[in-house]
C-alpha cells in the first residue's frame, strides 16, 4: 500500500478514536485504537513517527484511572440481567448436582488430556498455528518459525514505540541492559517469543534517523556480552556485521559506543 495512502487513513482512524475518547466510548476507542496500531505497522516506523506519537499520548488517556474506571463499569452493566417489565423475575431452582458418572460423559475432552479410559469423546484436533502477518515487506525473517506466540503486527508497532525511550535512556547513561532487565520495566513484554524480540528491536531502530548508531546493540546477554541475534539485526537493517566472530564483535563495540556519544546531550 502507498505511504501517502497509509498516513491518511491512520490520522483518519486518529480522529476518530480522539472523538471516541471525548464521549467516553470505551468499546469504540479501545477498538479504533488497536486498528490504528495495526495501520502504522503497515509503513516502516520511521514514516509514521509523528501519528505513532500521538497514540503513545492516548495511550496513557486509556490507561489513566478514569478511563480504567469507567471500563468497570460497562463490563458490570453487561453482567447484570435485566428482567422484563411487568413480570417477576423467575425463581432458580435449586440446581441438581449430576452424577460423577454424567460429570465423565459430559465433560469435554482436551487435546492435552492424557486420561483416555474415562470417556469415548474423542480429542478434537488442535487448531492451526497462525502463520504472523509481515508487519512490513521489509519485515526480518529472523527464523523460519511456525510456532505461536508470535504477536499482531500492530501489537509489535505499539511495544516498539513503548522500548524505544528505553533505550535511549540506557544510552544516555552510558551502559547497556539485558531482556530480563527490560521486563521488569516493560512488564508488556514479559512472556515475549524471542523471535518477537528481534522483531522488537529491527523496529526501533528502523525508525533511527540516517546516521544514527543503532539501539539495538545496547541490548546484550550475560555480562554486558554482544547479543547472539545482533549480527543478524544489524545486516537487516543495512549495518554489515561482517561474517566472522572477531569483525562481528567489533561491529558491535562500535556500534555501543557510537549510542553512547549520540545520546548523552541528547533529550
Amino acid at each position: 500500500m502507498d505511504i501517502a495512502m497509509i498516513r491518511r487513513s491512520l490520522n483518519g482512524t486518529l480522529t476518530e478514536l480522539q472523538r471516541a475518547i471525548a464521549r467516553f466510548d470505551v468499546t469504540k476507542a479501545a477498538d479504533l485504537f488497536e486498528w490504528a496500531w495495526h495501520q502504522a505497522s503497515q509503513a516502516p516506523p520511521r514514516e509514521t513517527r509523528e501519528q505513532r506519537a500521538q497514540l503513545r499520548d492516548l495511550k496513557e488517556v486509556l490507561g489513566s484511572r478514569r478511563w480504567r474506571e469507567e471500563e468497570r463499569r460497562l463490563a458490570a452493566q453487561k453482567l447484570t440481567p435485566r428482567p422484563v417489565e411487568g413480570t417477576l423475575a423467575p425463581r432458580r431452582k435449586a440446581a441438581k448436582r449430576p452424577s460423577s458418572a454424567q460429570v465423565l460423559v459430559a465433560r469435554p475432552r482436551t487435546a492435552w488430556s492424557s486420561d483416555t479410559s474415562r470417556a469415548n469423546v474423542p480429542a478434537p484436533a488442535p487448531a492451526p498455528v497462525p502463520v504472523p502477518v509481515p508487519v512490513t515487506e521489509a519485515r526480518p525473517v529472523l527464523k523460519d518459525v511456525r510456532a505461536s506466540g508470535y504477536l499482531e503486527p500492530g501489537r509489535l508497532a505499539e511495544l516498539a514505540t513503548d522500548l524505544r525511550p528505553l533505550l535511549e535512556q540506557t544510552a544516555r547513561a552510558g551502559t547497556t541492559t539485558t531482556w530480563k532487565e527490560i521486563r521488569q520495566r516493560l512488564p508488556a513484554l514479559a512472556r515475549l517469543h524471542r523471535d518477537d524480540e528481534s522483531v522488537l528491536l529491527w523496529l526501533v531502530d528502523d525508525e533511527r534517523d540516517q546516521g544514527d548508531p543503532l539501539l539495538s546493540a545496547l541490548v546484550t546477554v550475560g555480562d554486558r556480552q554482544m547479543h547472539p541475534r545482533f549480527p543478524t539485526i544489524a545486516e537487516q537493517l543495512g549495518v554489515t556485521a561482517g561474517r566472522y566472530p572477531t569483525q562481528q564483535h567489533s561491529t558491535w563495540s562500535y556500534e555501543v559506543l557510537k549510542s553512547h556519544q549520540r545520546w548523552r546531550h541528547r533529550r
